[in-house]
């Protein structure tokens, strides 16, 4: 593993509802995804990024602990956390599987509100193409 330990652009936001933890996963994720931080990058220590983001150590091991357990990065005792080597085939039916729940729940809302397949799946087509333009 490379000992570069690299600097981390993570933003937090206290209004969006979203949990830090998974706002820290999230943009580690991402960054991973991209190609951003690469196999062997060296987090920084969970303690140095509570510090940085000033939150409690408590919120980045939870953060950490997740990206080990879906396989993002790796912890070795006493030297810290590193980017593991991805598969992207396994990254993308994670994607997928988490992509399927949250339709699940959008569905049932679309029903219970009386939401048409067409109006569904049209706001589905805006909300894609405002990210990915």
């Amino acid at each position: 593993m490379r000992a570069k330990e690299i600097h981390m652009d993570i933003i937090i936001s206290n209004s969006s509802g979203v949990p830090i933890y998974e706002q820290i996963e999230e943009q580690i994720k991402s960054q991973i995804m991209t190609g951003e931080l690469v196999e062997g990058d060296a987090l920084p220590s969970m303690r140095v990024l509570a510090k940085d983001l000033k939150i409690s150590i408590i919120t980045t091991k939870r953060a950490y602990e997740d990206l080990e357990r879906d396989g993002f990065i790796t912890s070795v005792t006493g030297k810290g956390s590193f980017v593991k080597g991805i598969n992207s085939d396994m990254v993308k039916e994670n994607m997928m599987f988490a992509i399927q729940e949250l339709l699940d729940t959008a569905v049932d809302k679309a029903i219970l509100g009386k939401i048409t397949y067409e109006e569904l799946s049209e706001t589905l087509k805006i909300l894609y193409d405002e990210k990915t333009m």
